[in-house]
């Protein structure tokens, strides 16, 4: 292994932290879990920098940027970073390419604050690299099981029971059904994918050469799993968890219903809660109205507002069952009977929660 990667990889490993001081517009497209953003520039700055760039060349760019960055703006921003070295001596700081941006700060640091700080060499750009390095080495190296099911058999919570299990759905923030999105919605494409690398990683230093994830297909909400993994998974053998349908109907309703309710209701009070979770409900089954066709959908839209305004007036949620227990067997069962026929020979084992927990913790390693 080289340095830098041993570097990298002890970064990941150990939870260091980080403090990037690229524009908040670079963070929110991808950073990493735990990292704190105290720009040198922010994004109207950097936009009119790299504007004198192109157009005038770096010295002028650099006289402009530090225009820009004077005064009381750029006491402001040292004490900043002088606050979060102090609050984490072990941290490390970071730019886009661990170049000009770091190396200003860095600068400023110890010379108005006394503080000499380290940096990540090759920056963002190096540890997103190396993590996306990760993933694609673990999905040429590594040995998979997919666990699949019908809808609420509770794979997602059986896979939270593996020590080899790489939640997918928990890092995209997602339930990954039409109806599975959060209430704090999902984070970035890259944000996803190195919350997952850094998971494998971690499982790696473990001992773990052989990991279960759930059959998610190529998107988990609006997060698209990395190609080189989901290619590996095409191939992968497949677990089927089983659950009787009365006990499926009854963990959507837990899930669904009962705790998005109370999510929305934390967040919202009671009135405007109870509003945009009913909200959420009606517009996510919207979303399969085509697949559901006109009449199947209209019945079921009539139905699930039945359910809320029941729930609404005396809090009893009976009514959601009638619903939901249509819904999956009208459509997701039927979807998922037609998938498990187009992957023939790939089912290894079937089973129970207890049979299946048994045959996984057995099996991979």
């Amino acid at each position: 292994m080289r340095q830098d990667d041993a570097q990298l990889r002890h970064i990941f490993l150990h939870d260091v932290p980080l403090l990037d001081v690229r524009a908040p517009v670079e963070f929110a497209q991808g950073a990493f879990p735990g990292a704190v953003n105290h720009p040198l520039m922010d994004d109207a700055e950097r936009h009119q920098v790299g504007l004198c760039y192109r157009q005038q060349g770096q010295p002028a760019a650099i006289a402009l940027g530090q225009q820009l960055v004077s005064g009381h703006t750029r006491r402001e921003r040292i004490a900043a970073w002088a606050a979060f070295a102090q609050a984490h001596p072990d941290g490390l700081l970071y730019c886009l390419r661990g170049g000009l941006r770091s190396q200003i700060a860095l600068q400023w640091l110890h010379s108005e604050a006394g503080i000499a700080y380290p940096r990540v060499p090759g920056g963002y750009k190096a540890l997103r690299m190396f993590l996306i390095d990760t993933t694609q080495a673990a999905s040429q190296e590594c040995d998979f099981v997919l666990l699949s099911g019908l809808t609420g058999t509770g794979k997602t919570a059986l896979i939270a029971q593996l020590a080899q299990g790489l939640d997918l759905e928990g890092h995209a923030n997602h339930r990954g059904s039409s109806f599975g999105q959060r209430l704090d919605g999902q984070p970035s494409q890259v944000d996803f994918e190195h919350r997952l690398a850094i998971d494998i990683l971690k499982k790696q230093a473990r001992g773990h050469r052989a990991f279960v994830l759930e059959d998610e297909g190529r998107h988990v909400g609006r997060c698209s799993v990395p190609l080189a993994l989901r290619q590996r998974l095409e191939r992968a053998p497949i677990v089927c968890l089983q659950d009787s349908f009365g006990a499926r109907v009854e963990r959507i309703v837990g899930d669904y219903v009962i705790g998005q309710c109370a999510d929305f209701v934390a967040a919202h009070g009671p009135a405007l809660g109870f509003e945009r979770f009913s909200t959420r409900l009606l517009d996510s089954l919207g979303k399969l109205a085509r697949r559901l066709g006109g009449a199947r959908y209209q019945q079921l839209h009539a139905d699930m507002q039945a359910a809320l305004a029941r729930q609404q007036a005396s809090g009893d949620i009976d009514l959601h069952r009638h619903w939901i227990a249509a819904l999956m067997r009208d459509y997701y069962d039927p979807m998922y009977a037609f998938q498990r026929q187009s992957r023939p020979g790939r089912i290894v084992f079937e089973g129970d929660l207890p049979a299946v927990l048994a045959y996984l913790r057995a099996g991979c390693g």
